[in-house]
Order: structure tokens, then sequence, then C-alpha cells
């Protein structure tokens, strides 16, 4: 059974930083890109970066450029996004998702088949 489960969300002050952990299981993690998505309240979901399986960083969202790196430990099936320079704009739920297609990484969830519950990024003073 494929399941992703994000951790690490939570409050943080505008300049702050956090790192959200997506636990992998039910597959071999080694295979496959891994997206990652954000919902922010009243909006739709829209594609933030995603990491292939050779390590490669696609970024969707401009915001998330230089501030957002993407990681995967294949080990621990596990992938990381590290968050800096954080704003009050980032505020969401973070969600990571598998493709449809192992290798594709796509800014569309249409392109996802699996999805985690998502973990609340709050970016407030």
């Amino acid at each position: 059974q494929v399941q992703l489960e994000e951790s690490g969300g939570g409050l943080v002050q505008p300049g702050g930083s956090l790192r959200l952990s997506c636990a992998a299981s039910g597959f071999t993690l080694d295979y496959y890109a891994i997206g990652w998505f954000r919902q922010a309240p009243g909006k739709e979901r829209e594609g933030v970066l995603c990491i292939s399986s050779s390590d490669g960083t696609t970024y969707y969202a401009d915001s998330a450029r230089g501030r957002f790196t993407i990681s995967r430990d294949n080990a621990k099936n596990t992938v990381y996004l590290q968050m800096d320079s954080l704003k009050p704009e980032d505020t969401a739920v973070y969600y990571c998702a598998r493709p449809s297609l192992y290798w594709y990484c796509s800014g569309s969830e249409g392109g996802y088949d699996s999805w985690g519950q998502g973990t609340q990024v709050t970016v407030s003073s």
C-alpha cells in the first residue's frame, strides 16, 4: 500500500526556517520523482517544486526559487523540503505527492496519483 506522510510543519516567524519531511512507504522511493505542492486558504493547490530520481530539481513556484531546497534520502525513504527566509505568503498546507509516471516531475496535480495528508505551515509574527 502506497503511503506518503508529511511532517515538520508548524508556526514560524517571518525570516525563519522549517524543514518538512515526506516519508514514503509501500514503494521503492529510489525510482520515483516526488513533488511538493501547497494550498493557501481560499486558493487552489499549486505546485512548488519537484525532485527527480536523479536528484534534479524543478521549481514551479517562482517565489520558492532561492529559498526552498528539496533533497532525498533513499535509504530512509524520505524526501525533505528545506524552507528558508519564510514569508507570510508561504502560509499553506504543504503536500508531497508521487507522480503517476514514476520519473516525471509535473507542476500539475493531475500528474500525481498518491498524496500525503498535508502539514500546516504558518508564517506569522
